[in-house]
C-alpha cells in the first residue's frame, strides 16, 4: 500500500508542476525515477519513453502506468496513472467553472508565452539527454539522424506525412538491419 501511495503521490506532483505535455514531463519522470527515488535504470526510461511514444495515448500517462506496474503490479499501475491525471483535470475543471474567456486574460496570455518557452527548452534538453544515452555505433546514429532530417523536411514543407509512419519506418528498418546482424553472427558461429 504504502509503494502506490508514493507512486501516485509522486506523479501527482509531476503532474501539478510540469506544462507541456509528455515531451516536456521526460526530464522530470526521469530525475524522479531514475535518480531520486531510484526505480529504474537509464536504460529503462529510454525504453519506456519509447514504448510510450508508440503507443496509443499521452507519453506522461503511457509513462506513469509503466511506471506503476513495474513496482507494484496492476494497482501500482492504477495508482501512478491516477497521479498523473487529476491535477491536470483539476486544473482544466476549476478553469472551466469559472472563467468563459481564460486566456483572454493579459497576464495568463503572457504566462503562457513564457510557459511555451519554458516547454521548448525542456524538450530540447529531455532530447539532448536521450542522444548523449543512445548506444554509440554509426547504425542508431544513422537512423536517429534520418528520421531527424525527415521530421525537418515534412515540416519545413508542409509535406501530409504521418510520423507514425516514420516511426514505424524506423522500426521496420531497424528490426530487419537486427535480424541482418543477427544473422550474420550465427554464420559466424556456424563456420
Amino acid at each position: 500500500m504504502k509503494i502506490r501511495m508514493d507512486l501516485f503521490l509522486t506523479f501527482m506532483k509531476i503532474g501539478f508542476f510540469t506544462f507541456g505535455g509528455g515531451y516536456a514531463m521526460i526530464p522530470i519522470i526521469e530525475d524522479t525515477c531514475v535518480e531520486k527515488k531510484k526505480w529504474l535504470s537509464h536504460d529503462d526510461m529510454m525504453n519506456i519513453a519509447v514504448i510510450a511514444e508508440s503507443t496509443p495515448g499521452p507519453m506522461a500517462i503511457n509513462c506513469a502506468t509503466f511506471t506503476g506496474y513495474r513496482q507494484a503490479g496492476f494497482f501500482g499501475s492504477l495508482a501512478a496513472t491516477a497521479g498523473i491525471i487529476l491535477p491536470s483535470f483539476l486544473v482544466i475543471f476549476i478553469i472551466s467553472m469559472f472563467l468563459d474567456n481564460f486566456l483572454e486574460i493579459t497576464v495568463i496570455a503572457n504566462a503562457f508565452k513564457g510557459i511555451k518557452l519554458a516547454v521548448g527548452i525542456l524538450i530540447l534538453d529531455a532530447a539532448v539527454k536521450m542522444v548523449k544515452k543512445m548506444k554509440r555505433g554509426a547504425f542508431p546514429r544513422m537512423i536517429m539522424l534520418c528520421s531527424f532530417a525527415a521530421m525537418l523536411l515534412i515540416n519545413i514543407f508542409s509535406w501530409s506525412f504521418s510520423t507514425i509512419s516514420l516511426m514505424l519506418i524506423a522500426a521496420a528498418v531497424s528490426l530487419a538491419a537486427s535480424f541482418a546482424s543477427g544473422a550474420k553472427r550465427k554464420e559466424g558461429e556456424g563456420t
